[in-house]
């Protein structure tokens, strides 16, 4: 992996309209985003927001990894595309980590991989 960013869709402690500036920021500057927090029982937009803003910025097959209860018994583990990520919405949820790609992300032996300089 290279460089990425880490932001919470949490609004309790952040306003809203900050979270969307991040991501906006991290889009654009073409991090891996690692999106915690991003849906609860009250808050279900956020994600689709998200998804909105870095489809202005990322291709739709950008690949995107859904962690649901990592390390847990029950852990699942999703790989989908930019695209794709609204037919998992029902899915994410609070014990879910959502890994948005870069422009040179790609799924490889079925995991998402960053090349730092090296051909996958």
């Amino acid at each position: 992996m290279h460089d990425f960013a880490s932001i919470s869709l949490s609004d309790l402690l952040t306003p809203y309209d900050v979270i969307l500036k991040r991501v906006e920021a991290a889009a654009e500057a073409d991090f891996v985003i690692a999106l915690y927090n991003p849906k609860s029982k009250k808050r279900i937009k956020q994600i689709q927001d998200v998804r909105d803003i870095l489809l202005k910025y990322r291709d739709d097959s950008t690949p995107v990894g859904i962690v649901k209860s990592a390390s847990r018994e029950n852990e699942e583990i999703k790989i989908t595309t930019l695209n794709g990520l609204s037919d998992y919405y029902d899915f994410i949820d609070m014990q879910t980590i959502v890994i948005v790609g870069n422009s040179s992300s790609c799924v490889y032996d079925n995991k998402i991989i960053t090349p730092r300089g090296y051909k996958v």
